[in-house]
């Protein structure tokens, strides 16, 4: 899985480039998303406007992401589509993240 990545002063953007995130990119994801970390600032923002589809694996493959911050980093999302805000609002995950309707807002709002 390809990712995109970007810093804007201490918010590190992150943009998978795939259409789907499943149980074939989760492991790829996962993997992918704890090197990035690893050199990130105290924001992280998945940016997930180019995913259209995010099944268990993909969502929990988001949620172990978390596992990766060190401490004073947060992991945000911005762009949700319907259906993969919807998986996020059916399992309740959307309490464990702040979530940004867009890039934009994420990158205006304070930490």
């Amino acid at each position: 899985m390809e990712l995109s990545i970007s810093r804007h002063g201490a918010v590190t953007v992150v943009r998978p480039a795939e259409a789907r995130l499943d149980a074939m990119a989760a492991v790829m994801f996962k993997d992918r998303m704890k090197s990035t970390i690893e050199g990130a600032g105290a924001r992280v923002v998945l940016d997930l406007s180019a995913v259209g589809f995010l099944d268990s694996s993909g969502l929990g493959a988001v949620v172990a992401v978390q596992r990766f911050l060190r401490a004073g980093q947060a992991l945000e999302l911005a762009g949700l589509t319907s259906a993969v805000e919807r998986v996020f609002r059916l399992t309740r995950m959307d309490r464990m993240f702040t979530i940004h309707g867009g890039l934009d807002d994420a990158l205006r709002a304070e930490a």
